[in-house]
C-alpha cells in the first residue's frame, strides 16, 4: 500500500479490525518512510451481471431501474417503502447467487414478477399486463385467474389430512 503523505511503497499494519457491520476490514498503517500514520479499508467488490435484452444489446445493471419498474407497478398500492426495499434486496440478492457474468433481461423480469406477485395483486397484473404484453381481456383473465387458483384453499382428501 503506497502511503499517501510521501508515496513510498512500503507501509506496515499496526492494527487490523473488522467494521461494526462485518462488512469491512480496517486497517491502520505506518510508512516505514515518513512515519506518518493513514487507515485503510478493504470491502467486498460484488458486481451485478450485465443485463442482456430482447434485441441482444447489453447494459450494465441499474437499481434505479429496478426501483422504478418496482414503483410504476404499485403506484398509488398500499405497500410499504421498507416491503419494496425488501423485495429489491431479494431481487439484488438472487441475481448474484447465481453467479453469472450476464444474466437475459427476462429472468428479471420472471423475479420482478414474484416480488410482485407477493407484495401486491393487483400491482403484479399492472406489471405482467406490460411484461407479457397483454393484448386482449383474455389474457388479463388468464392472469387473474392464475392468482385465485393460488389463493383457493386446496380441499380436504385421504391424502393431505
Amino acid at each position: 500500500m503506497r502511503c499517501p503523505y510521501c508515496q513510498h511503497e512500503d507501509t506496515q499494519v499496526m492494527d487490523t479490525r473488522a467494521s461494526d457491520e462485518g462488512d469491512s476490514i480496517r486497517r491502520r498503517r505506518r510508512c516505514n518512510q515518513c512515519d506518518k500514520r493513514f487507515t485503510t479499508y478493504e470491502r467486498i467488490e460484488l458486481t451485478m451481471p450485465v443485463i442482456v435484452k430482447k434485441n441482444g444489446s447489453r447494459s450494465e445493471f441499474e437499481h434505479a431501474k429496478l426501483r422504478g419498474s418496482l414503483m410504476l407497478a404499485l403506484r398509488k398500492r398500499p405497500v410499504s417503502a421498507d416491503a419494496v426495499d425488501a423485495a429489491i434486496h431479494r431481487i439484488e440478492e438472487r441475481l448474484l447467487s447465481l453467479g453469472e457474468r450476464e444474466i437475459n433481461s427476462g429472468q428479471i423480469g420472471e423475479l420482478v414478477m414474484r416480488e410482485l406477485k407477493r407484495l401486491d395483486k393487483i400491482a403484479y397484473i399492472r406489471f405482467a399486463s406490460v411484461y407479457r404484453s397483454f393484448e386482449d381481456v383474455a389474457e388479463f383473465r388468464d392472469a387473474i385467474d392464475e392468482i385465485d387458483l393460488e389463493r383457493q384453499p386446496v380441499p380436504a382428501t385421504r391424502e393431505n389430512r
